[in-house]
């Protein structure tokens, strides 16, 4: 981790949230993710935005980092390496030791099915002219993991797991409300039964009372399923109720990183304490 001053090193607070004889499952070490500015018709590189510029962490079996910074500090793109959508400049990231931009051919889709991703907005997320039914066993039937057959019954298993009904299956996501589009889009992230699921902003564009009820669904999934949770988000408050280590994030790095409870109650860099002072109670809230 990186060394700040007049704080304490984030990699003390690691030691003390993780034992050290636990392997990590995934590690990211060094990673930089830069965006070139071109200029003039020949699209001349003038320039680069650091969205990531020089990050380290881990996600250890059956835990919840938290990942916490405003708009434009870089989280987005991290998820997006992570899933390999971007390709890094600089660093490694690894899945169970794997160097995850080495693979190819099988092992490139055990890493596809082994990492799923909510994002955001789950009106965008979903196809508007498949049935929930095409949209939660696409991938399934991709992977060899469904068939013809029995897909009917494997995606009622997933709705009913999500807290939705089977009948769905046949209606489009216009017939929804945001809440129920989001566990459609968590039930399809499930089909694959994956190792690590990064929810990037997943509960954000939801009402506070739904808000709350996809927190819990997350939180019974991880405990049931064993998975590991890449929280991703802008607000501290939310990561108060589900993450056991929070990185923070700001201009691409991690500027604070350690157990939740301590950085909640106890932070040290004053990005973060910022933002702390903008989530009013909070810990009052963590007290009740």
């Amino acid at each position: 981790m990186h060394k700040m001053s007049n704080q304490r090193n984030p990699q003390d607070a690691e030691k003390q949230a993780q034992p050290q004889a636990r392997a990590a499952l995934l590690e990211i070490r060094g990673l930089k993710t830069w965006y070139a500015v071109t200029k003039g018709v020949f699209a001349r590189t003038v320039g680069h935005i650091r969205a990531v510029d020089g990050l380290d962490a881990e996600l250890f079996p059956g835990e919840t980092l938290g990942i916490v910074g405003e708009s434009g500090c870089g989280k987005t793109t991290l998820a997006r390496t992570i899933l390999r959508l971007e390709r890094p400049r600089q660093g490694t990231i690894t899945l169970n030791g794997a160097n995850i931009f080495a693979l190819r051919g099988k092992a490139l889709q055990s890493y596809r099915r082994a990492v799923q991703v909510v994002f955001q907005d789950p009106q965008a997320s979903l196809n508007p002219r498949h049935t929930v039914l095409d949209l939660i066993t696409e991938a399934m039937l991709v992977h060899k993991r469904a068939t013809r057959e029995n897909r009917r019954a494997l995606a009622t298993r997933l709705l009913e797991e999500v807290g939705l009904a089977g009948d769905f299956l046949d209606r489009y996501p216009h017939a929804f409300s945001g809440g129920q589009r989001q566990r459609i889009c968590i039930a399809r992230a499930l089909a694959l039964d994956p190792q690590i699921l990064i929810c990037d902003e997943a509960v954000s564009a939801l009402d506070l009372s739904v808000r709350a009820q996809v927190l819990n669904l997350l939180q019974d999934l991880k405990a049931r399923r064993k998975m590991s949770y890449l929280f991703i988000t802008h607000d501290i408050g939310v990561v108060q109720h589900i993450a056991d280590r929070i990185a923070v994030m700001n201009a691409g790095r991690v500027v604070e990183y350690g157990a939740a409870e301590q950085v909640l109650n106890h932070p040290q860099h004053a990005y973060t304490k910022t933002l702390l002072a903008a989530v009013p109670k909070l810990r009052q809230a963590k007290g009740a």
